[in-house]
């Protein structure tokens, strides 16, 4: 059986797997990933609106992996609508570089529960494999978080390089055109960063776990052995 120390720390890298599951499930499960202000700009050219007056015609909007939610501001007051990505959005966006976003996120949480099973594995029993010592766990680890980082790094590239908010802000727009003027990471997003640290965490923690520390022995005091006890 592992010492009290291995399982204390293969414990607790089983339950950083586990929230690390968690936060990927709720981040794709909510909308939360980008906000901005969109500027609404085929309005203000109509009226040649001035800055004090482009307040008028800026609205907000929101969205997530799968749905979202805009603030349509054109000069006649606020008008809100929610959407959704699939199945006809996803057709005007980077549908391929969305798909990685899914798939990388399905697979860094399929690998945290791997990485959840093979901890506890290690926790109530003696590894009799490289593959389910802290060998196996790494590599666990390293599958979970690479694949959590590559779908925020994709995610990213989406927002930044393919114009991700505009292309959605923009989508059954036939009459008015948005301009982006903010864009603000959310809650969502971090989740997965957050996601990506854990396993980082647990990559330390399996490390020291496989560190054999000295163990203390006590000397025993040497007997002097007598003529007088050797007759006794």
């Amino acid at each position: 059986m592992p010492g009290c120390f291995k399982r204390t720390l293969f414990a607790l890298v089983s339950a950083l797997s586990f929230v690390s599951f968690i936060l990927i499930t709720v981040a794709m499960a909510s909308q939360n990933w980008m906000s901005g202000k969109i500027l609404c700009k085929t309005g203000a050219e109509l009226v040649n609106a001035t800055d004090p007056e482009l307040v008028k015609f800026i609205g907000d909007i929101h969205y997530g992996i799968f749905r979202g939610g805009k603030v349509r501001q054109c000069g006649l007051g606020g008008r809100r609508s929610k959407f959704t990505i699939f199945p006809h959005m996803v057709k005007k966006l980077n549908t391929a570089l969305h798909m990685m976003i899914i798939l990388f996120l399905c697979v860094a949480m399929s690998f945290a529960l791997v990485s959840l099973g093979f901890c506890i594995l290690n926790a109530i029993k003696v590894p009799y494999r490289a593959i389910k010592g802290p060998w196996g766990l790494c590599l666990w680890n390293i599958i979970a978080g690479g694949f959590a980082a590559l779908a925020v790094t994709s995610f990213m590239a989406a927002v930044r390089l393919h114009h991700l908010t505009e292309r959605i802000a923009n989508f059954q727009e036939n009459v008015f055109q948005f301009v982006i003027l903010e864009e603000q990471y959310e809650c969502s997003f971090w989740l997965c960063v957050a996601s990506a640290t854990t396993h980082a965490v647990n990559l330390l923690l399996i490390a020291i776990s496989a560190i054999r520390f000295p163990k203390l022995k006590t000397k025993t005091e040497e007997a002097n052995v007598t003529a007088e006890d050797i007759m006794y």
